[in-house]
């Protein structure tokens, strides 16, 4: 792709109007893949039953709670030995090797059933056994069929199961070491394991702690949080607002904003260090503490701060390095700050539009998850029979539960139970089901893409009509963002679905790669896990590389209405033009608009942490009371981020805009009164570029 001139075009000004239809081919193929999907769609939702995911089955695969069934008032479900769940048939066959009932409570008491079989308790015990339990076997038999649960231990619910509660596991240690029976060795076996498996489950049942005491801190405090979003939209705008009339004041500021931010930042982890210095405990090494669920105990070691002001430092020193040996190339990336802020300024409605791609991206996302899941539960109930792996030779096998007591396989097994494994089918519809979820995954990043490169060409048409209006704003369009979004989808749908074709195939590998890493996992290649790294490492820049392609051939087509090819050729030919440190040049004002960014998100961040750590004098009374005050500080600082993106992006495109018709303004002009410069006088100056004027006759 070597840059050779553009031939001189008088009547160019900027878009092209008169255009045609790119690419149609993919526009049809496009429409066709709309069909199927939809389709897809219509045929999971009329196969499907969300229900499945949502709400707990029993062993046969009865839902519970659910109104119109027999279980309606058992909402909870019930596992007679939790302890099988952690066994690796659960994540093959995503149903624990246990009886499971529904039930109108999770136990609530300590209870073996010695002890309750005879006894006042029996009834109460008798609403954890099987439907239909006669008590007319012995111990051994009732244990051994699984018509009971061996022991009850008190459970508290989550997501309609029954877990243990912690506060249980002494209780059940000490009966379990002091009870003895002589004809229990079964029994005591099963109450050493259930006792063991408690312990085991410290780990689940600490994670469901810290659940839920998330989930409290955000019901405390989701007020605060949405008025530190909405703190970080009007900084953000307040930004974009006086970028439009002071850029390279802000730019300077920005910068200067953000060494600052993190010096702070070295200062105060530099004194908790010192703070932390002689108290007892602070000098645990992480790794020694390893991994606690309540993050505040990091805090109180000085290692952590140790290495938060180390991180910090590193970012301080690169960001001085660059800034020192980018000067010259900031002043430029400067003067294209300050056009992209007049471009904004004069298409104030383009920072709207985000809220237009977001809006399509939530259809998108929206589409494909309620699909995922139709298809993932359109599934008929499989039973299969679970017995000892060792001694039932039909261990696993399909089975019928109205039948399987008087056939073969429960004399073969004694001790085997047919019950409810998991959802699928044999049918070619059930066959065909991981390729509907492919089609699916495919589909949603194909038209996800395509709403990201609409909303690019829309602002690229807009922005580029502002750079080739020689006498701004006369020269505008009236209305350039609409112009621009009507072209893109009557002209050049079929050359988006194009590129975001590319992307979506390059993202589907991807996502098989990562889904066969996860299957290597197990095995012990070495060779196969190299090959992996370097297969996902491949992929990643290959997606980067047409990320940054796609981009730039999209401005192209905005600006002249070719097909993606030719405009993706053009794109490259111009960023290999001679002009000095063209990428250079281009990822400095990214990395100008990141500092922006962190500007904004670090001032949220830090205003977040003094106000819910209760620092704030003033205001200490109104900072809710909190488990953990991490999780709403990190929430403001990642919704912080994400709108100051959705405003930069903004400019972001309109600096590669302004920044390719620049370049396309030195390959077409040069300076004559025939073919003068459109670029700005801020431009023309940097780069010693004048327009002659007209000879006078």
């Amino acid at each position: 792709f070597s840059g050779t001139p553009q031939k001189y075009d008088p009547t160019f000004k900027g878009p092209i109007y008169n255009r045609g239809c790119t690419d149609i081919i993919c526009c049809v193929f496009l429409l066709l893949a709309i069909v199927g999907y939809v389709a897809v769609g219509i045929i999971a939702w009329t196969h499907g039953d969300p229900r499945k995911v949502i709400y707990p089955t029993d062993s046969r695969g009865e839902f519970c709670g659910q109104k119109g069934t027999k279980n309606a008032n058992k909402p909870f479900l019930f596992y007679f030995n939790i302890v099988k769940c952690a066994s690796p048939l659960v994540l093959l066959e995503f149903q624990c090797p246990t009886p499971q009932i529904c039930v109108e409570k999770c136990p609530n008491r300590y209870l073996t059933y010695l002890n309750a079989r005879g006894s006042p308790d029996f009834e109460y015990y008798k609403q954890f056994c099987v439907p239909g339990f006669q008590n007319n076997k012995g111990v051994a038999e009732v244990l051994r069929d699984g018509d009971c649960p061996p022991v009850l231990t008190p459970s508290t619910p989550l997501a309609q199961r029954c877990f243990p509660a912690i506060h249980a596991h002494k209780g059940v240690l000490m009966v379990g070491n002091a009870t003895t029976y002589e004809d229990g060795d079964g029994v005591r076996k099963n109450i050493t394991e259930l006792v063991e498996g408690a312990k085991k489950a410290n780990g689940v049942l600490e994670a469901r702690q810290l659940a839920m005491r998330i989930f409290e801190d955000y019901t405390v405090s989701w007020y605060w949080i949405v008025i530190g979003l909405v703190i970080a939209m009007v900084m953000s705008l307040l930004f974009i607002v006086l970028l439009r009339f002071l850029a390279g004041i802000m730019v300077w500021v920005m910068i200067v904003m953000v060494i600052l931010v993190l010096g702070y930042g070295i200062f105060h982890c530099y004194m908790e260090y010192a703070r932390l210095r002689g108290e007892a405990g602070s000098d645990i090494s992480l790794v020694d503490l390893g991994f606690q669920t309540d993050l505040r105990v990091y805090l109180h070691l000085r290692q952590t701060w140790m290495a938060f002001m180390i991180i910090l430092s590193i970012l301080e020193v690169i960001i001085i390095l660059l800034l020192i040996f980018l000067r010259k190339r900031i002043l430029i990336a400067i003067a294209l700050i300050k056009e992209a802020s007049r471009a904004v300024g004069y298409v104030m409605c383009s920072l709207l539009y985000p809220l237009v791609t977001f809006f399509l991206l939530c259809l998108c996302i929206a589409y494909w998850a309620s699909t995922a899941v139709f298809l993932s539960t359109s599934n008929e109930a499989i039973y299969k029979i679970f017995g000892d792996v060792n001694t039932c030779p039909v261990n696993g096998k399909t089975c019928s539960p109205e039948t399987f007591p008087s056939s073969n396989e429960s004399r073969l097994c004694p001790g085997a139970h047919c019950q409810f494994a998991f959802y699928g089918g044999e049918s070619a519809y059930h066959r065909a089901l991981l390729g509907l979820q492919i089609f699916n995954a495919f589909m949603f990043f194909w038209l996800a893409n395509f709403v990201l490169a609409l909303g690019q060409v829309t602002l690229a048409g807009a922005f580029a009509s502002y750079y080739w209006a020689l006498h701004k704003p006369d020269d505008l369009p009236a209305f350039p963002l609409f112009s621009s979004f009507s072209r893109a989808l009557r002209y050049h749908t079929g050359s988006l679905a194009f590129g975001a074709l590319i992307l979506a195939i390059v993202q589907i590998i991807r996502v098989m790669l990562e889904y066969l890493d996860q299957r290597l996992k197990a095995a012990d290649n070495k060779f196969a896990k190299f090959l992996m790294t370097c297969l996902k490492c491949c992929f990643w820049c290959l997606e980067k590389f047409i990320r940054f392609l796609n981009r730039n051939a999209y401005i192209m087509i905005a600006i002249y209405g070719t097909n993606f090819c030719t405009s993706a050729k053009n794109a490259v030919s111009l960023l290999c033009n001679p002009f000095p440190t063209v990428a250079v040049l281009d990822k400095v004002t990214d990395f100008l608009f990141l500092l922006g960014k962190l500007l904004i998100v670090g001032s949220v961040g830090i205003l977040a942490f003094f106000f819910f750590t209760h620092r704030i004098r003033i205001i200490q009374d109104t900072a809710p009371p909190l488990n953990y005050y991490w999780v709403p500080i990190l929430t403001v600082i990642i919704g912080s981020y994400m709108i100051a993106h959705g405003f930069f992006s903004v400019y972001g495109m309109c600096v590669d805009t302004l920044f390719l018709c620049f370049l396309e303004d030195l390959e077409r002009n040069d300076g004559s009164a025939e073919r003068p410069y459109f670029m700005s006088s801020n431009l023309k100056k940097l780069l010693n570029k004048t327009n002659k004027k007209p000879a006078e006759s």
